[in-house]
C-alpha cells in the first residue's frame, strides 16, 4: 500500500473513533431526569364546563373556566374561573374568580385572586357584590367563607370586614370582626 492510502485510512479511522466517542458522551443516559413525569395521567382542558350535580342527581350549578388541569395529588386546578347556580337551585349568585382548587372528595372548592360573588338581585333591586382575595365555597351547601379580608357593597352602601361566612341560598351573611361601613342613603 502506498503512503498516501495508509493515511488517508489512518484519518478516516481517527475521524470514525473520534465522532463515536462525541456521540457516546454527549448520549443521554437513563438516570437524567425528565422534565415531565411520564406516568401522570391527569388531563387538561381548554374552555371547561363542569357540572354539579345535587344528591338527587339533578343539575346543581356549572364550573366554567379558561383551563382546568388534574395535578397529580389528586386536585384539579382552574383559572379564570365562573361558577353559577343553575335556574331551579333558586340561587341568584354568581361567583367569578381568578383560580381556584378542587380536591377529590373535599367538598368545598378553595377560591383564590380576585374572588368576586355577585347577587344581581331582582329587577328594580340593587346588586350586592362579595370581594375578597380568598374564600371557599361549599357549592352543595350553598356556603361560602373566608377569614380574610372582605368588602360587600350593596347599592351605594360599603361595608368592610375580616372573615364572613355567608348562606348562598338563603342570603344571609355574617361578619365574623373588624367591621366598618358605610351607609349613605
Amino acid at each position: 500500500m502506498s503512503p498516501r492510502i495508509i493515511t488517508f485510512i489512518a484519518l478516516l479511522s481517527a475521524g470514525a473513533i473520534g465522532s463515536w466517542y462525541l456521540a457516546r458522551s454527549n448520549a443521554p443516559t437513563y438516570d437524567d431526569e425528565l422534565p415531565y413525569d411520564p406516568t401522570h395521567q391527569g388531563y387538561y382542558l381548554k374552555q371547561a364546563r363542569i357540572l354539579g350535580t345535587g344528591d338527587d342527581g339533578s343539575l346543581l350549578y356549572e364550573i366554567e373556566a379558561e383551563h382546568a388541569e388534574q395535578l397529580e395529588d389528586d386536585h384539579i386546578e382552574f383559572t379564570e374561573v365562573r361558577i353559577r347556580y343553575l335556574p331551579g337551585s333558586e340561587v341568584p349568585w354568581i361567583v367569578n374568580a381568578d383560580y381556584a382548587t378542587l380536591r377529590e372528595g373535599a367538598p368545598r372548592i378553595a377560591l383564590r385572586g380576585y374572588v368576586q360573588i355577585v347577587n344581581p338581585g331582582d329587577p328594580g333591586e340593587h346588586e350586592t357584590e362579595i370581594r375578597t382575595e380568598y374564600m371557599e365555597l361549599d357549592p352543595d351547601g350553598f356556603t361560602a367563607e373566608t377569614d380574610q379580608r372582605v368588602q360587600i357593597r350593596f347599592g351605594s352602601r360599603s361595608v368592610t370586614a375580616t372573615g364572613m361566612l355567608a348562606s348562598l341560598k338563603d342570603d344571609k351573611i355574617e361578619l365574623k370582626s373588624n367591621i366598618r361601613g358605610k351607609i349613605a342613603p
